[in-house]
C-alpha cells in the first residue's frame, strides 16, 4: 500500500524543520533577552551616572582661613562592565566607559565663630556604551550645576580636625535628551541632599573621617520619549575615610562607602530597583607647593544589587590656592 504524502515526511524534511525550529527558537530567546536588557538598562542607568556622586575626597571637610579661595579641576575614567539586577548578574556584556571633566570653585567665610563655604561644581564629559548596550552609543555633554554650602561648627587652623552640616542641591541646567536612553550627565530634575561631617586627628600622621547623607529627589516629568513621570525615593550614603601622612606634605588614604535606597517608578509603577552598593577607593595626595595639591585615587565596586558594577574609576584632582 502506497503512503499517502501527509502520513509520514522524509528523513530530509524532518531534518529541515528542526533546524527551522532550532533557529526560531534562538531568534526568540535573543529577542526576549534583549528586550529584557532595554528594559532593564532605562531603569539602571540611573546609578551609573559617574560624576554626579556626592562621594568625598579625602580631607574635603578641613577648614581653611576665611577668604581663602581654591579652584579645582577634576578628570576622571570609569570602566563598568556587568548588569545587576535584584543582586544577581544577568548579562556579563553589558560595559559602559565615561571620561568625565570637572571644575569647582571654593571660597571660605568666616562668620563670627563659625564658617560658611559656597561652592559651585559643574561635570561635563562622554560616556559609551558597548556590548549589549551597544545600539546606546556615544553620549557627550554639559553636566547639572551643583551648588554646595557647607556650614562649619569647628574653625581649626590645621585642618586636622572639623565638624560640618552642608546642603546639596543640583539644578537641572544640563543636557538632557528625553529621546537618548544614555543620559549620565543630566536628569532633567531637582535634587538635594544633607550631609554631616566629623573629622578627627588621631595624631601627627593619621586622620579619620565619617560622612553620613541623604538625598532627596524631584520629579522628572519628562522620561523617555513619552513624557513619562519618573519619582525616586531617597538615597543614603555613609562613608568612612582614613589618612596616613607619610610626610607633612604627601599622604595615602583609604575610603569604604555604603549605598541604600532610591527604589524608583515610571508613571506609578514601582520598579523593585533599590540600590545596595558597597565601594572602596584608595589615595595618594601631594602638595606640589605651598598652594598647590596633586591627588589621584583608584577604586571600583565591591558589591551592587542593581545597576552596572564599576570595575575600574580613576579620578585626578588638582587644587589651586589662589590666596
Amino acid at each position: 500500500m502506497k503512503n499517502c504524502p501527509h502520513e509520514t515526511l522524509p528523513v530530509a524534511d524532518h531534518r529541515s524543520w528542526i533546524k527551522v525550529a532550532k533557529h526560531l527558537s534562538s531568534l526568540l530567546f535573543h529577542c526576549a533577552r534583549n528586550i529584557c536588557l532595554l528594559l532593564m538598562a532605562v531603569t539602571t542607568l540611573l546609578y551609573t551616572t559617574p560624576g554626579l556622586a556626592i562621594t568625598l575626597d579625602d580631607g574635603d571637610y578641613a577648614y581653611m582661613p576665611d577668604g581663602s579661595t581654591l579652584g579645582l579641576l577634576y578628570v576622571q575614567h570609569v570602566e563598568s562592565r556587568g548588569l545587576y539586577s535584584k543582586g544577581k548578574k544577568v548579562s556579563d556584556d553589558v560595559k559602559l566607559s565615561t571620561d568625565v571633566q570637572m571644575l569647582r570653585y571654593v571660597r571660605y567665610v568666616d562668620w563670627r565663630e563659625y564658617a560658611f563655604v559656597p561652592q559651585f561644581l559643574l561635570p561635563m564629559g562622554s560616556a559609551r556604551a558597548g556590548g549589549d548596550w551597544s545600539d546606546f552609543g556615544v553620549t557627550n555633554g554639559v553636566g547639572d550645576l551643583l551648588l554646595v554650602l557647607p556650614f562649619h561648627f569647628i574653625k581649626d587652623p590645621t585642618g586636622r580636625e572639623a565638624f560640618a552640616i552642608t546642603a546639596w542641591g543640583w539644578l537641572p541646567t544640563g543636557d538632557y535628551d528625553k529621546n537618548n536612553e544614555l543620559n549620565p550627565f543630566a536628569e532633567n530634575r531637582w535634587k538635594f541632599a544633607m550631609q554631616a561631617g566629623r573629622q578627627w586627628k588621631v595624631n601627627d600622621e593619621i586622620s579619620l573621617e565619617l560622612v553620613a547623607d541623604v538625598r532627596f529627589h524631584g520629579d522628572n516629568d519628562e522620561y523617555g520619549p513619552n513624557n513619562a513621570t519618573l519619582k525616586q525615593k531617597p538615597l543614603w550614603e555613609l562613608q568612612g575615610h582614613g589618612r596616613y601622612y607619610l610626610t607633612p606634605r604627601t599622604f595615602v588614604g583609604a575610603m569604604v562607602s555604603h549605598v541604600r535606597g532610591g527604589a524608583t517608578e515610571v508613571d506609578g509603577i514601582e520598579l523593585d530597583d533599590s540600590q545596595d552598593l558597597t565601594k572602596v577607593k584608595f589615595t595618594i595626595g601631594h602638595a606640589i607647593s605651598p598652594s598647590m595639591q596633586l591627588m589621584g585615587s583608584l577604586g571600583r565596586d565591591i558589591s551592587i544589587r542593581n545597576g552596572v558594577k564599576e570595575e575600574l574609576r580613576f579620578n585626578l584632582r588638582l587644587l589651586k590656592l589662589f590666596n
